[in-house]
């Protein structure tokens, strides 16, 4: 394993936690999405830091930035992008929207009407948009941050299952604890700091390690462990519905990406355990009668399934 490369991602995390203070598994988590080629949803009330980890994210590794503010009239060429007719070219040229940067923060993505919606969506899907006959690629890396709230709030549309899907992690950053709010509210302005940050790593070196996370070893014991979590959440026992096969794929990158993170070139379980909350509870709806949500319906199942 190159243990440079995993000291350059914990340098990462160091980093932006300097500036999204008492967050760090969220933070840890962030990272492991984007190492692992994902996208992002984090699902929270607003003012409680997710765009300035989005900023953060980006200043450190020195990526393109852009956000987009999702209203209910935002149209998918203002994500995309349109061509105008130019005069002095005697023709019409494509003006690239927001979606061709390196992170998108895709804010209240949940306010958008579906068909914005699902433009953004196939483009995370595809790597690539459609303009006039035309296919663009968008840039590499290309990491989506969404953000959503909760869906009892006004003048929300949520997202159906097979669009949520598409999101390899779902995190809540939550409040802060009082050490971390204290810290808050004696420092300065925090996204304003964000923008100085030096770059700990460079986008083609971000790409090296996308590709490291590729050749993180998993064994033959620990894909009989996620199986056998995959099976239980089919079994009828705790969910609806299980995890579809592209879900258990899903799971696997980012445990992986966790591994690298850790300085390990093999998943362990833990490194399952401690994603598979995330990873997975969006996808999910607990059985009549839980009692619980998703997530600690994950933790439970979790906890009930034994490592082989």
């Amino acid at each position: 394993m190159d243990a440079q490369l995993a000291h350059q991602l914990g340098k990462l995390v160091d980093q932006i936690s300097t500036i999204v203070v008492g967050k760090r598994p969220q933070i840890e988590d962030c990272i492991a999405c984007l190492l692992a080629g994902g996208h992002l949803l984090i699902e929270d009330v607003p003012g409680v830091g997710k765009t300035t980890l989005a900023h953060t994210l980006a200043a450190s590794l020195g990526l393109d930035f852009r956000r987009v503010q999702f209203t209910a009239d935002l149209m998918p060429s203002d994500l995309i992008g349109v061509s105008v007719f130019e005069r002095a070219k005697d023709q019409f040229v494509f003006h690239p929207g927001p979606v061709f940067a390196q992170v998108l923060l895709a804010d209240e993505i949940n306010r958008a009407g579906p068909k914005t919606q699902s433009a953004l969506l196939e483009a995370m899907e595809e790597q690539q948009v459609s303009v006039e006959n035309q296919t663009l690629k968008l840039p590499k890396p290309f990491f989506v941050i969404g953000t959503q709230n909760p869906s009892d709030q006004l003048g929300t549309y949520p997202l159906p299952e097979s669009q949520l899907d598409r999101f390899l992690l779902r995190i809540t950053l939550g409040y802060p604890d009082r050490a971390a709010e204290r810290e808050l509210l004696s420092g300065g302005d925090r996204r304003h700091a964000a923008l100085s940050l030096p770059a700990v790593m460079t986008p083609e070196e971000l790409l090296r390690a996308q590709d490291v996370v590729q050749r993180v070893r998993a064994s033959e014991a620990l894909l009989d462990y996620l199986q056998a979590l995959i099976a239980a959440t089919r079994s009828g026992a705790w969910f609806v519905e299980g995890l579809s096969p592209r879900a258990g794929i899903a799971v696997l990158r980012v445990a992986k990406a966790r591994a690298l993170m850790g300085g390990r070139d093999y998943v362990a379980p833990d490194d399952i355990q401690a994603i598979l909350p995330q990873a997975v509870a969006h996808r999910l709806t607990p059985v009549a009668g839980a009692g619980r949500g998703a997530v600690a319906q994950v933790r439970a199942m979790v906890e009930a399934t034994p490592i082989p």
